[in-house]
């Protein structure tokens, strides 16, 4: 079974949800047999490259909402993301457009190592205040996982990998993701939100026991008595 998750590093419902999924796919009884695939998409990518003043500083002024509603939000936000054991600190957060960060991303799924990353910058932006938008951090991020940091430099110094972000956020607003995270499996059902571990739980059961059934596209009983076939009391 595949699970696609659309998400934005800068979004701070996203690891949330990322911490949710996981507490579900671990109680998973055939978690052996789920591959995940992280895909990028942006919230919002009219972010500068680096925002002077805070997160609520920027969405005050960019966004119009008054500094309590913002503080409101973000104490909310907080106190979700305890309970899932996650310490966020809006105070300290860099605001940064996410698309270099996203390219990096990228280049740790040819690694093979795209969920370590995606743990790392997740943490650093909402955790520990790091700046997703600087390549020098992306390159200490990049060392931790164990990709050659110059490699990454390099990388993130030309337009590589620009086309499969472009990509995935393309294909997340063909499947009709108007928000993330967005999780889909098998192509067949989807998940919007951060939803709480029961609905993912529910979900990985459902579609792990459609996965196991078999659709008849043609055949049957009246198939049976037209056409040649074999069946319990013998063959036509």
């Amino acid at each position: 079974m595949k699970i696609e998750i659309w998400s934005d590093i800068a979004c701070r419902w996203c690891y949330i949800g990322k911490r949710r999924f996981e507490t579900a796919l671990d109680g998973f009884a055939h978690k052996d047999d789920v591959e995940v695939e992280w895909r990028s998409y942006q919230l919002d990518p009219s972010l500068p490259d680096h925002y002077a003043g805070t997160e609520t500083e920027y969405l005050s002024q960019a966004k119009g909402m008054p500094a309590d509603q913002v503080r409101q939000m973000f104490d909310h936000v907080t106190a979700q993301a305890t309970g899932e054991g996650l310490n966020y600190d809006f105070d300290s957060i860099v605001v940064a457009n996410s698309f270099t960060a996203h390219r990096f991303l990228h280049l740790a799924k040819s690694h093979g190592v795209m969920n370590q990353a995606k743990e790392a910058l997740l943490s650093g932006h909402f955790e520990k205040g790091r700046n997703i938008g600087d390549v020098n951090y992306l390159a200490e991020v990049a060392h931790t996982v164990g990709i050659d940091a110059e490699e990454t430099r390099r990388v993130l110094s030309t337009d590589e990998h620009t086309a499969e972000v472009k990509s995935d956020i393309a294909e997340a607003q063909t499947l009709g993701a108007n928000g993330v995270p967005f999780f889909v499996i098998d192509r067949k059902y989807g998940i919007s939100g951060a939803q709480p571990p029961e609905t993912f739980t529910q979900a990985l059961e459902t579609a792990w026991g459609e996965s196991q059934k078999l659709t008849v596209l043609a055949g049957g009983d009246e198939a049976f008595r037209e056409g040649a076939a074999c069946g319990p009391e013998g063959c036509s």
